[in-house]
């Protein structure tokens, strides 16, 4: 993981979630830069036209979106050796154990639940941006796959 300030990249086509997201940083003061991404298509878009030095450190992207979902460009960035250094972190409404066990074996680094309240929403970003490291290399531990603010 590089040093601070980390960049970041929301891909998520909900309007209200993107703005909620770059507010919760602001409010963090944290110093990171934080860019938004309405859909896959647009994610892939804009990480192939970024160079290796400017690529996220982190990316939360959302499962459900139109044109190209978040399972689709998971799939694309674990292929793809540019973005081996791309921590991925699902950031999506579905609790289902089903997408929690297929982006684990696609190779995300961590599933966070989208908070109901903006409070949780910060808190879950403070601890995500505080666990980074351990998100970062292989092998990726099941048990520390799912993160909640408690």
């Amino acid at each position: 993981m590089k040093s601070n300030p980390l960049k970041i990249v929301l891909a998520d086509d909900d309007e209200a979630d993107r703005l909620l997201f770059i507010e919760a940083f602001d409010e963090l003061k944290s110093g990171n830069s934080v860019q938004t991404v309405n859909d896959g298509v647009e994610l892939m878009e804009l990480l192939r036209q970024t160079v290796i030095e400017n690529l996220p450190d982190i990316l939360f992207l959302d499962i459900n979106m139109p044109k190209k979902n978040g399972l689709d460009c998971l799939k694309e960035i674990r292929a793809d050796q540019k973005f081996k250094e791309v921590s991925v972190a699902i950031f999506t409404t579905s609790s289902s154990q089903r997408d929690m066990e297929e982006t684990f074996l696609l190779g995300a680094n961590v599933y966070i639940n989208k908070p109901n309240n903006f409070q949780q929403l910060k808190k879950l970003l403070e601890k995500a941006l505080s666990y980074s490291n351990v998100y970062q290399d292989p092998p990726f531990n099941k048990d520390n796959f799912i993160l909640n603010v408690e």
